[in-house]
């Protein structure tokens, strides 16, 4: 990770051939000049200056080679009628393996110019890129071996309204090879007609048209993103939150906003004062406020860093340039390093002079150079060898959230901070986790210092979890430069790593909170993520099953419950449960699987806590009731939604939703799902069988469309039904005849008693079974049967023998001794 360096001077102009004048022309500006600008070869053994605004004779591309390169400087002036200098382009040269120089004019000419060691700058060909003689171009730029440029025709009209000129411009491309014969040109091709004027940038695959100070105010809202390879235009208008992508089928640019003239129209135009671009193929755009964004190929729009400070008019002199992922940036004498992965500033310096230009390095990407008058001038930064001390941003944020964890705990008044922590000798844990940190990170790449011996201990435990967070911000820093086609898979892995990051934590408030935002940011990788985490699939028969842990169960079931009857929305002002969100997930992706799951998590509820419990995780609200919740806050109700409602009430198996779910089955009149969810819920109470019942039999006094099913109704008649309760609730729920002329009814077949015939049959003769069954009970043995007479011994009865007397003797007990 990046920390603060200093900026070490490698020239001071002594390596170079004239190396005085090259001093001299950096430190005057004469008046009524432009802003120079510098241009350094591939190689980075020249520098080529262009002077815009000189007097006529004297030179306006100059170029200063180092020592030993070879003999013989460019220095070129042209007379006044001369137009002025667009850009000087290089191009290289793959057959020659080597490179050029293009000097553009503004009428398309364009001088061809090669360096040889032993000559110097030769003219190697003259090219006209235009074909009219009236055409200018405005803005240029290459793109491997071919040129882009943004030309002006102006009309034959001269009296033609603002309004329509201001679509005088095109932007044409053209092949331009350069081989050891010389240069040779492709033929022009016009990418767009009747465009406003643009700036053209081009990426390694991509061409930026950015609005410029002279485009029409109405179409200075949005920027044009061309790929020449797929032949789409992406249109970006980031104050409006718009993107749209379209193939080039027509090159009139009226016709490619056309669609959406109304939105952009509306939307504030752009605030652009200085672009450049990204290492990774992206735009940066610096505001007159002074903010940064990055603008991705694909129309993405990034807040990178706000350099606040006053308002920049737009001659004020800006440098912008990206150095691989950092981004280098100077205004007004200051000089800012930003980090463009996360966004935090790196460094600030104050320089001496406010005349900057950053070079090129042709041997490393990354590493910072600056032209000043003085010389040139390099930026390192500081490592553990150099006596620097490396601070990540990883270890940053441990002392960040050790800070926030100690302050909830703490009972004092004062605000505890990073620095304090740092400082103090009290809380040991932030310390030596940023001690561990610190040597991981710089394992890899250079020697780490070694760690004491009470911190190698923990070494070990915590190696799993630092490789799988150092890899979770790997795959965050690779998200940022990858590619339009990359993006999705990398988004999908970093979710499922968050999401199984953040399972493995407590589910406090700020963890589900981030929770919240991931699924709202990314809900398909979310859904894929916590469908892994869960296991959920289906088996060989259909049905749902999850593998999941005990610890994912709780923390799915865990939190308190939503009150959903509050009329503000929950993801403004609250967070929503891990089983709402997943419930939410199902409908969107698998509406199928949601009935399912909430049975399964029922199962794991009944298995685990009993309802009665407080440490259970309904609190008293039961998971379907949830699951319906969550299908009643959808913005927009599909016709679906209903079947998923029954679907939810009856998986519950709770009497109450049984009953509503089949009040809402008879009332789209679903007869055939209603018998069959009698017959399955019947049997698991009787005071739920004779409710069911009693509720079909209503049905049936009402209307024949349950006479198909009577049959398997009839079965579910409970035993304690009598025939005068039968026909004590068909006459209670028999439709009025108040308005049907008698004899007949208009209302179809009348309900006869030859309907109701085996049903008071299978009645009765439950009941003469019944009856009989109770005769017999009653007139048979008595139960337990009476004691057998008593036995008498022989000889003549005691005369003596009283009335009261025991008859029956007790076992082991003689019968003469009874009294």
């Amino acid at each position: 990770m990046k920390r603060a360096g200093a900026l070490r001077q490698v020239s001071d102009f002594s390596d170079f051939v004239s190396g005085r004048r090259l001093r001299e022309l950096l430190s005057q500006r004469g008046p009524g000049e432009a802003p120079r600008h510098v241009h350094t070869s591939p190689d980075g053994l020249h520098l080529l200056l262009l002077l815009r605004g000189r007097p006529a004779l004297q030179p306006q591309v100059l170029a200063f080679q180092r020592l030993g390169t070879g003999a013989g400087d460019l220095e070129r002036s042209w007379q006044p009628p001369q137009p002025p200098i667009t850009g000087l382009l290089f191009l290289q040269s793959p057959a020659a393996l080597t490179w050029v120089l293009a000097v553009v004019w503004e009428q398309g000419r364009t001088e061809v110019w090669g360096f040889v060691p032993a000559l110097g700058w030769q003219l190697q060909q003259t090219l006209e890129l235009c074909h009219g003689a009236r055409a200018r171009i405005v803005s240029i730029c290459s793109q491997g071996s071919s040129l882009v440029w943004c030309e002006e025709r102006p009309p034959s009209d001269a009296h033609l309204d603002p309004g329509r000129g201001a679509f005088r411009y095109c932007i044409c491309t053209r092949a331009l090879e350069v081989g050891e014969q010389g240069a040779q040109l492709g033929a022009m091709r016009i990418v767009m007609h009747n465009s406003p004027q643009y700036q053209v940038l081009a990426s390694p695959q991509h061409v930026f048209l950015v609005p410029t100070g002279a485009t029409f105010a109405s179409v200075s809202t949005f920027l044009l993103i061309w790929c020449p390879r797929e032949a789409k235009v992406t249109v970006v208008a980031p104050s409006g939150g718009f993107v749209h992508s379209e193939v080039l089928h027509c090159s009139d640019f009226k016709k490619l906003v056309f669609g959406s003239v109304g939105l952009l129209l509306s939307v504030a135009p752009l605030d652009i004062h200085t672009c450049a671009l990204s290492s990774c193929g992206g735009l940066l755009l610096l505001s007159t406020q002074g903010t940064v964004s990055l603008v991705q190929p694909d129309g993405t729009w990034r807040h990178v860093y706000d350099l606040g400070g006053s308002c920049l008019a737009q001659g004020d002199p800006v440098q912008l340039k990206a150095f691989g992922s950092t981004l280098a940036c100077v205004l007004a004498g200051v000089l800012y390093l930003i980090d463009l992965t996360s966004g935090r500033l790196i460094e600030r310096k104050l320089l001496s002079t406010r005349e900057v230009h950053f070079l090129e390095s042709p041997s490393r990407e990354e590493e910072i150079q600056l032209l000043t008058p003085s010389g040139i001038y390099c930026f390192s930064f500081s490592s553990p060898e150099e006596g620097g001390r490396p601070e990540p941003t990883l270890v940053e944020m441990v002392f960040e959230e050790a800070c926030k964890y100690y302050q909830r705990r703490s009972l004092s008044s004062s605000r505890l901070t990073v620095e304090k922590l740092k400082k103090g000798d009290m809380f040991q844990a932030p310390i030596a986790l940023s001690s561990i940190l610190q040597h991981s990170l710089l394992r890899k790449g250079t020697a780490a210092r070694g760690l004491p011996e009470t911190y190698t201990k923990l070494l070990s435990p915590l190696s799993t979890d630092l490789q799988s967070y150092l890899s979770l911000e790997l795959l965050k820093s690779c998200i940022v430069a990858a590619s339009e086609s990359e993006v999705d898979r990398c988004c999908e892995e970093l979710v499922e790593q968050e999401v199984s990051r953040l399972l493995g934590l407590d589910l406090d408030r700020e963890n589900l909170g981030y929770l919240n935002a991931v699924f709202s940011s990314f809900p398909k990788a979310s859904w894929k993520a916590i469908r892994g985490s869960l296991q959920l699939q289906q088996n060989g028969d259909g049905l749902l099953v999850a593998r999941a842990t005990s610890d994912i169960w709780k923390k799915v079931l865990g939190g308190p419950v939503p009150n959903w009857s509050q009329q503000e929305e929950m993801g403004l002002n609250g967070v929503v449960p891990l089983f709402e969100l997943i419930c939410g997930s199902l409908h969107r992706f698998k509406p199928k699987w949601l009935p399912s799951f909430v049975e399964l998590t029922q199962q794991y509820v009944g298995a685990s806590w009993t309802y009665s419990t407080k440490e259970g995780p309904e609190s008293g609200v039961p998971l379907y009731k949830r699951a319906l919740a969550v299908l009643d806050r959808q913005r927009h109700r599909l016709a679906s939604d209903r079947e998923l409602e029954i679907e939810l009430l009856l998986c519950s198996a709770r009497p109450k939703a049984v009953l509503q779910a089949m009040q809402l089955l008879i009332r789209l009149r679903r007869w055939q799902r209603v018998v069959e969810a009698a017959e399955k819920f019947s049997k698991l109470s009787p005071l739920l069988n004779k409710e069911i019942f009693t509720t079909l039999l209503a049905q049936f006094a009402q209307h024949r469309d349950l006479d198909p099913y009577l049959a398997a109704l009839w079965e579910l008649c409970p035993a304690d039904l009598t025939s005068s309760d039968i026909l004590s609730i068909v006459l209670q729920h028999l439709p009025g005849s108040e308005g049907d002329p008698a004899p007949f009814s208009a209302g179809g077949a009348p309900l006869t008693l030859a309907l109701l015939k085996p049903l008071l049959h299978k009645v009765a003769q439950h009941q003469c079974t019944q009856d009989e069954l109770y005769a017999d009970i009653l007139q048979g043995p008595p139960f337990p049967p009476p004691a057998p007479p008593r036995q008498h011994r022989a000889g003549p009865k005691a005369s003596g023998q009283q009335a009261g007397a025991c008859r029956t003797p007790f076992p082991g007990c003689d019968p003469s001794d009874a009294v």
